[in-house]
């Protein structure tokens, strides 16, 4: 009983774990991918670079406004758990 508590506590940790380095990884690379996209578009056109800039700021913060929220569910998560178990 008491072992197999233990068990779904600790897959719940390591679930959360694993979560927030995907969501880490993830960003990462909506980042990167919108950051080059961006960079190539400004150069085929440099009249545009302006326009160009502040719609990728604003679509990078998105990306990493989703990414927060994967991370905050994740430490939810992992505080639940670990009340749970009592610590």
């Amino acid at each position: 009983m008491v072992l197999s508590i233990l068990l779904d506590v600790s897959y719940a940790i390591m679930g959360a774990g694993i979560g927030a380095g995907l969501a880490a990884i993830g960003a990462g690379i909506g980042v990167g991918r919108i950051g080059g996209s961006a960079m190539e578009a400004m150069a085929r056109q440099p009249e545009a670079a302006n326009k160009l800039q502040g719609s990728m700021l604003i679509i990078a913060a998105l990306v990493e406004v989703a990414a927060l929220f994967a991370l905050v569910i994740c430490f939810l998560i992992s505080n639940k758990t670990a009340i749970a178990i009592g610590g």
